[in-house]
């Protein structure tokens, strides 16, 4: 079991798949990394030798913010634009779409579930 950036990555999938189980790495950043690194990507994590996590790890401490790191940073630019009390902000505090979705139908996900509204039936 490789550990990389305070995530178990699963060992039987192949290097690409493994490393976007950590917050903040894509396909396209997992890709890259393995370029950088010129790891194939057709191996598997089991595949890998101690000295190549070990670049892996170290490639992505250098180069990229992820897992706790970027969860803090997103939480921190949420509650700065709260505090503003921007539009967006706003959005944010009364838990509404903010990226300017319709609110009339749909938006479920982030309005929560449906709520009854009495003598609305006629």
């Amino acid at each position: 079991m490789a550990r990389i950036a305070g995530v178990n990555i699963p060992t039987n999938k192949r290097v690409i798949v493994a490393l976007t189980y950590i917050h903040g790495i894509g396909p396209k950043t997992a890709v890259t990394i393995a370029d950088k690194l010129g790891i194939d990507h057709s191996r598997r994590v089991q595949d890998l030798s101690d000295a190549e996590v070990l670049q892996i790890r170290e490639a992505i401490d250098a180069g990229y913010s992820v897992e706790g790191d970027l969860r803090r940073t997103v939480a921190m630019n949420i509650k700065r634009l709260m505090d503003l009390a921007c539009y967006r902000g706003l959005r944010h505090r009364k838990g509404l779409p903010v990226r300017g979705q319709r609110t009339h139908t749909n938006a479920r996900t982030r309005k929560g579930k449906a709520k009854p509204i009495a003598g609305k039936k006629k």
